[in-house]
């Protein structure tokens, strides 16, 4: 599935991204774009939850944004992106929400 991405328009210093499809190094532009476009955010939301593949440069990316800024990924985390920062020991560096709209 290709990957799509969407910039939900910022609101009280949330930006949100959604993205979906899968994702790898030569997919990753469009989101690395997106996430680092304009001023950035107090937060930086990532809807991950319709990502179906993502590689190491998505979670490179990730990394990346986390170190850079706030950040939350909103889930609930697929599978396949559950094993991949599972397996890589990043899973415990971000906070993840599971619930939409979720603020804490």
């Amino acid at each position: 599935m290709a990957p799509q991405v969407t910039v939900k328009t910022d609101v009280d210093g949330v930006r949100a991204v959604v993205c979906s499809g899968a994702f790898d190094m030569d997919t990753i532009g469009e989101l690395r774009n997106a996430c680092y476009e304009g001023d950035p955010a107090d937060l930086l939301v990532l809807d991950v939850a319709q990502v179906s593949f993502a590689d190491s440069s998505f979670l490179n990316l990730l990394v990346r944004l986390r170190n850079t800024r706030p950040l939350a990924l909103q889930g609930p985390l697929p599978h396949q992106l559950h094993r991949v920062m599972e397996l890589t020991g990043a899973l415990d560096l971000f906070e993840i929400r599971d619930c939409p709209g979720q603020t804490a």
